[in-house]
């Protein structure tokens, strides 16, 4: 019998991280695909965003989670769990031991025994909740089921005529915009419940425990940002009249067909490799919209608690996603990504900003606005609506001139790019990448408006594109900061500093961030063959660092110098692309050999499966790409960059049709996004 795609997948792929080393720092979320609600077993909540571990043996409660990464933490989260006996609310002595090797953890479902409570449960998620199924021994004391939230306000009613437990919580990790954000829930019961037990954690916080009348139940939930009405209109759509199983069968169903819309065939590591990647790759970014009673999609904008017409999509970083999720996407979800952008200019007509990194509230961390290569990539490949497409232009270009206010962060010292064709390492940190990322901008508005007819738009923003040469010394051959009199840093160049001019990185990850005009890059070390001496040198270097403007090590560099392949931080987005810089002038087998050995050696399936952080999908996009043997080089335009397959076979398959990517890419160095699709969509 043939397996199934879902059966190579392992959501546990990268959750054997900590703070100081990344190999994916990713949860085990049982979910749909761009959820609105995902869950996972909290394991240890002493380790904060480290709340989940696979050598654990305790398990603390099942967390109804929206983190995105443990670098920006989690919002609107809280557990609950079935118990025995009493409610017992604090962690440290409510949990009970599991068998690791025991638990079923997929995509569509969680399955645990909880030793102690001699208690097993399955659970299968909804777009807002979750159908859970419980059984309790015999022998063990009276069922409980409770709800935990965190030490954040909270309110809970429980209805013992209706059998629900209805309420909110205001749980969010870092500071937020404001501390009166809510997540609403219910929990619906199949059975009697009463006895009504309360635990309050401090003055801000009350956790509830229930008996249940019977030992085997099953318990339904649905969440909202709207409202408690709504989270019961979101309980009844989702689950109304079906079962445990059919909503497990549906869960499955969805990622089975997603999973099934790249098939290739491979050794078993490369097959549970690349499917564990294909599930990284569509959990985020979430829905961040529901529907109201008349039908109308609504969402809440975070910072003002105002709800407003539209979708929205959240829990997104552009720095990272840009370069390989939305490409992929547009590969094998062309007809949902209008909609995902859609949300992404609601969310700008909301706050007057585009979103750097939207967790729900801006985040505001890492240089640029990358989203603008999502949307001229999405443009550029007829992906969007004419209007949407529009609204996207008049976007990119406001955002280009918006001078930041408070937490309205745009670009970085506006004024003084715009007048001296870069930005000032005295007056902006990471100075060299906020410069590149404003010119690779500026050629993502150019290819959007050239695509939309707007000549004078695009003439404008092709000319500030190359705004990147400002900052080239060609006297060390490196990308440095400049201050607003046009001169470099007096002090001694250090190629491996990180830091100061430079994001997670030094020159070395940092200086050929140019993907719209590698071309141009190479002049400015004298052609062709002197730029992919530079590029030789980089991978033949020491992985050397510097603390540099960090003051102290961060784990992107102990991640570098583990991986040891020179100074290509492979662990880090700013080096994704450079293993396909020599198959970008020409050298297909040169990249080839350098990106399977990176492919095969520094990525699996397995709990330590990433070389650094799986941000977003972003380095499991990486791998797919590897093995299908294309990558985009430069999101905002059409085409990608052929290496060859490191798989036996490779196809994408939509709309009930086929196309053999080894056929398609055979003999190219670079193939259109036309090509692929031709025949495939629209």
């Amino acid at each position: 019998m043939n397996k199934k795609y879902l059966d190579y997948v392992n959501i546990k792929q990268g959750t054997d991280s900590q703070a100081r080393f990344s190999n994916g720092n990713t949860l085990p979320l049982t979910c749909l695909p761009h959820a609105h609600a995902m869950f996972a077993p909290q394991t240890n909540n002493y380790r904060g965003a480290w709340f989940y571990h696979p050598a654990d043996r305790s398990f603390e409660g099942i967390r109804l989670t929206h983190q995105a990464s443990p670098w920006v933490n989690d919002f609107s989260y809280f557990c609950f769990m079935p118990q025995t006996g009493r409610l017992i609310a604090d962690y440290n002595a409510r949990w009970s031991g599991f068998r690791p090797q025991d638990a079923v953890l997929t995509p569509y479902c969680m399955k645990l025994k909880l030793l102690r409570y001699r208690t097993e449960f399955s659970l299968a998620p909804t777009m807002s909740g979750a159908v859970m199924k419980v059984c309790v021994a015999d022998s063990a004391d009276r069922p409980v089921f409770s709800v935990l939230p965190f030490d954040f306000h909270s309110e809970i009613k429980v209805n013992e005529r209706e059998r629900t437990i209805t309420g909110y919580t205001t749980s969010y990790t870092n500071a937020p915009y404001r501390d009166d954000f809510k997540i609403y829930f219910v929990f619906a019961f199949d059975c009697g419940i009463g006895g009504e037990m309360r635990d309050r954690g401090c003055q801000k916080t009350e956790s509830v425990g229930v008996y249940l009348d019977s030992r085997r139940y099953t318990v339904r939930i649905a969440t909202s940002y709207i409202s408690e009405e709504q989270a019961m209109l979101n309980l009844r759509r989702e689950t109304e009249g079906k079962t445990y199983e059919e909503i497990e069968s549906l869960a499955a169903s969805a990622w089975e067909e997603l999973l099934s819309r790249v098939k290739i065939r491979a050794d078993e590591q490369v097959m549970r490799t690349f499917y564990s990647c294909m599930y990284r790759a569509f959990v985020f970014p979430n829905r961040f919209y529901e529907t109201d009673a008349c039908g109308k999609n609504i969402h809440i904008d975070p910072e003002t608690l105002t709800v407003k017409d539209g979708v929205a999509y959240t829990n997104n970083g552009f720095w990272d996603t840009y370069r390989t999720v939305y490409p992929f996407y547009s590969l094998v979800i062309p007809e949902k990504l209008n909609e995902i952008i859609e949300g992404f200019l609601n969310l700008y007509d909301d706050r007057g900003v585009l979103p750097r990194w939207p967790t729900p509230s801006e985040f505001n961390c890492m240089p640029g606005t990358l989203i603008e290569a999502v949307f001229a990539d999405a443009v550029v490949k007829g992906l969007l609506s004419e209007k949407n497409a529009r609204r996207a232009l008049h976007a990119m270009v406001a955002n280009s001139k918006f001078i930041s206010e408070g937490r309205k962060i745009a670009r970085k010292c506006v004024p003084e790019y715009e007048k001296l064709g870069y930005v000032p390492y005295t007056l902006c940190k990471e100075s060299v990448n906020e410069t590149l990322d404003s010119a690779y901008g500026d050629f993502c508005i150019f290819a959007t408006a050239a695509a939309l007819g707007e000549k004078e738009i695009a003439e404008t923003y092709l000319k500030s594109s190359r705004n990147y040469k400002n900052l080239f010394d060609s006297s060390v051959g490196f990308m440095r900061g400049k201050d607003e009199n046009g001169c470099f840093r007096e002090e001694k160049f250090d190629s491996f500093m990180w830091g100061r001019d430079y994001t997670e990185g030094s020159a070395w990850q940092n200086g050929f961030a140019v993907p719209h005009d590698y071309a141009g890059l190479a002049e400015l070390y004298g052609g062709k063959e002197e730029f992919l001496n530079k590029i030789d040198e980089l991978f033949a270097a020491e992985p050397l660092y510097a603390i540099g403007g960090y003051g102290g090590e961060i784990h992107e560099m102990t991640e570098m110098a583990a991986a040891d392949l020179g100074q290509c931080a492979i662990s880090n987005q700013p080096s994704f692309h450079i293993p396909f810089l020599y198959a970008e002038f020409g050298d297909k087998e040169k990249s080839r050999k350098i990106v399977k050995h990176i492919a095969l050696n520094y990525f699996s399936s397995a709990d330590d499966g990433f070389p650094g952080d799986e941000d977003n999908g972003t380095t499991a996009c990486w791998y797919i790409f590897a093995v299908l043997g294309f990558y985009p080089m430069c999101p905002g335009k059409d085409e990608f960059t052929v290496t060859g397959c490191l798989a036996d076979s490779a196809e994408i398959c939509l709309n009930g049709k086929t196309v053999n990517l080894i056929e398609k890419t055979s003999g190219k160095y670079k193939i259109k996004y036309s090509e692929i699709m031709e025949g495939l969509y629209r």
